[in-house]
């Protein structure tokens, strides 16, 4: 087991976390590029130069190719994967039409409608 999928609690017990991500120093380090892409969109002039021109946002941007198809491709697991912090993606889906749930169900390969159903209260968006 390696430190990014077992976390250590404070004494120092190993345990496992189900599909789930540890953004750790480690997952920082690695989504330090788009966590950056991502902070712009943090002002209403970078969502706006976003909205405006993607493809040329995403071209100005210090990205990798396999970085910038994660986004094009609005793939959330994968830039979670890519060591994006969730608060920074939650800017980028907000920018791209794609609120939490919307997210959500990407992440699980469902529809929106599939992913409401599964919601505790229902009509909460």
């Amino acid at each position: 087991m390696d430190s990014h999928t077992a976390p250590r609690d404070q004494l120092g017990e190993t345990r496992m976390i189900g599909d789930s991500h540890i953004f750790d120093l480690r997952m920082s380090h690695q989504g330090l590029r788009l966590n950056r892409f991502c902070s712009m969109l943090n002002s209403a002039a970078g969502r706006a130069a976003f909205k405006a021109d993607e493809q040329a946002c995403l071209a100005a941007a210090d990205l990798t190719d396999p970085e910038r198809a994660l986004i094009r491709a609005r793939d959330f697991a994968g830039l979670l994967e890519a060591g994006t912090n969730i608060y920074y993606l939650i800017k980028l889906g907000t920018a791209t039409g794609n609120g939490l749930y919307k997210m959500g169900a990407a992440m699980r390969h469902e529809s929106y409608e599939q992913f409401l159903a599964t919601r505790n209260a229902p009509g909460a968006v």
